[in-house]
């Protein structure tokens, strides 16, 4: 027996032309939603970075800072007398360096007042060498001192304390590439 010509239909599986654009639109919204939650913490975690970095340059400059004579009428050496005191010359009233013609550096600095004013714009802060410190391109550093006998800081830009021999207030702000300010600030007293 002839069998006849049946007509077998096979289903081919597969999707139609709606249900992919549906799943394509499905992935589109599932990675703009992951892209959104995701990129907020690679910045933040790029800011830390940069916190850090910011942290150790300011550390860095205070510590050389805390390394200078109090004033320049001080001893250098540590001596017996500091300046202000009876037999001693009187402290400075002058904060910034201390030559007028402006040839002072960094590198003869020499007191801790000298620094006042000293100011970094991006990719020029430099060592006390005067070498340009190219892990910190994209920085800024602003440093100010001013004497604050009554320890009242942080800040004290315009206040003029008439007590020179008792510490000054040394205040570091280091802003980062993305624009983030950070304020170190610490004492150096008179002894």
């Amino acid at each position: 027996m002839r069998c006849s010509h049946a007509f077998f239909h096979t289903y081919h599986k597969g999707f139609t032309l709606i249900e992919t654009i549906v799943g394509i639109v499905v992935l589109a919204i599932s990675f703009s939603v992951l892209t959104s939650l995701i990129y907020p913490i690679a910045q933040q975690s790029a800011e830390q970075l940069h916190q850090v970095k910011a942290a150790e340059l300011a550390q860095s400059m205070l510590n050389e800072i805390q390394n200078k004579a109090f004033d320049e009428n001080s001893d250098m050496a540590g001596g017996l007398l500091r300046c202000g005191e009876t037999g001693a010359s009187n402290c400075s009233i002058n904060m910034g360096p201390d030559t007028v013609s402006s040839t002072e550096t960094r590198a003869t600095f020499n007191d801790v007042d000298d620094y006042n004013g000293l100011v970094y714009s991006a990719g020029e802060i430099k060592n006390s060498q005067g070498q340009t410190l190219n892990l910190y391109l994209g920085y800024t550093m602003r440093i100010s001192v001013c004497n604050d006998s009554d320890y009242s800081g942080p800040n004290c830009d315009g206040v003029v304390d008439a007590n020179t021999s008792t510490a000054k207030l040394i205040t570091v702000i280091i802003t980062t590439p993305t624009d983030f300010s950070l304020q170190f600030s610490t004492y150096r007293a008179n002894f």
